[in-house]
């Protein structure tokens, strides 16, 4: 019921909202752009215009990248594709030499993978650069199956197989897991195509270390309080109607609030940018809640049996994770090569969280193996912002270079 009355409420305020923006810019082109006035309430329609939520996958605007001292054409391409998620290519032309093959493999966690741009605009230069484009469940036909914890692992075992032995993989948040399930299951049967090297970022690898306000909420409801709660069907007019899904718009709620005076200063702060002419500040906070504002349905399973093996029992870090009947060993990963992430000041994955893969991965050799800690940043700046591109990235690099 959650589901239909959030969509009710958004087809009854899209009128009202569209009205708000034709009036904001009416009055913009008005001629009275000096009024005080007139600029408060052409301000006022602006923010009322911008109250709602997106659910289609922004653009990534990587149309073109430096390499070396030429400027190419960066291309968009569907290198494999599942009902759930594009393996995307972002194939650079004219590039002669071959560059180290990487996959970034993003959160499936109520945002669209675009919100790694910043991640994959600093690898292109030197990298061929493929993503986990993962698919807004809302838009995917019941007929289609169920997307589970074990069919993340499938969908990254696969894009790895398509793209061919001696790539690499960067797992961004909640994904770590997923990849070095992935890394290990391949490792385990021998799979040509595990990768080279293997970067984890900010992921819950064993939760139990530093507990955060994520994983408290975890662990103080049942999963049953969980699927009764936060779980809802797609309602009527979408092509997965009547998919379980865990909704985007219920996920974007929950990280707002762990942060709401931010937010509310951060639109206060729009407001008082609209009404001076301040565009250049208001464009970046705009551009930014766009971004944040386009949200994207998990489907039920996976968030369900996220929840559960991840974050209330560890069984990875516990070492009784099951894929597809199969027990998880990370000692059986000894060709890829390790490196950890964190961030000093990360409020979702704790220092500690993601560090615990290296000893999960007991057998692989020192050498291989390495881990950063960077300071002054919160979980989004590990993988967005100056110091991954001049810090953080330099160091994934070298690892990629080594194991090659």
């Amino acid at each position: 019921m959650i589901y239909l009355a959030y969509q009710t409420t958004t087809d009854f305020m899209e009128p009202f909202r569209a009205a708000a923006q034709v009036a904001a810019s009416m009055l913009g082109a008005s001629g009275f752009g000096d009024n005080y006035f007139v600029r408060n309430i052409s301000a006022s329609f602006e923010m009322l215009g911008r109250t709602k939520l997106t659910h289609g996958r922004p653009s990534y605007q990587l149309e073109k990248v430096t390499v070396g001292n030429s400027e190419v054409e960066v291309v968009e391409e569907a290198a494999f594709a599942t009902p759930f998620g594009t393996l995307l290519h972002f194939r650079k032309k004219d590039v002669e030499s071959a560059q180290p093959r990487v996959l970034v493999v993003a959160p499936l966690s109520g945002h669209f993978a675009t919100l790694l741009r910043n991640t994959v605009e600093t690898l292109l230069p030197e990298n061929d650069v493929y993503i986990t484009d993962w698919h807004n469940a809302r838009d995917v036909p019941k007929d289609a199956g169920v997307f589970g914890f074990d069919e993340y692992v499938d969908h990254v075992i696969q894009f790895l197989e398509h793209m061919g032995p001696g790539s690499h993989v960067i797992a961004v948040c909640q994904p770590c897991v997923q990849v070095l399930v992935a890394a290990s299951v391949m490792a385990q049967t021998e799979n040509p195509a595990q990768p080279l090297s293997m970067t984890l970022m900010a992921g819950p690898i064993d939760i139990r270390i530093n507990p955060t306000k994520v994983n408290e909420l975890a662990t103080t409801h049942s999963i049953k309080w969980f699927e009764k709660n936060l779980i809802s069907r797609v309602p009527p007019g979408f092509a997965g109607a009547g998919r379980r899904v865990y909704p985007g718009f219920v996920q974007l709620t929950a990280f707002m609030s762990m942060n709401m005076d931010r937010h509310i200063k951060a639109h206060t702060d729009l407001f008082d940018h609209l009404v001076n002419g301040d565009v250049e500040k208001a464009d970046a906070t705009k551009n930014f809640y766009d971004e944040y504002f386009a949200v994207l349905d998990l489907p039920a399973e996976f968030y369900l049996e996220t929840v559960q093996r991840v974050f209330q029992e560890a069984r990875l870090a516990q070492g009784t994770l099951e894929w597809r009947g199969m027990k998880v060993d990370p000692s059986a990963i000894r060709r890829t090569s390790l490196l950890t992430v964190e961030g000093e000041r990360d409020d979702i994955c704790a220092v500690g969280q993601t560090m615990a893969a290296q000893d999960l991965c007991s057998k692989l050799r020192p050498y291989r193996k390495r881990h950063h800690m960077q300071a002054g940043v919160g979980h989004y700046g590990v993988f967005s912002g100056r110091r991954w591109q001049t810090q953080i990235y330099p160091l994934v690099r070298n690892m990629m270079l080594a194991s090659e």
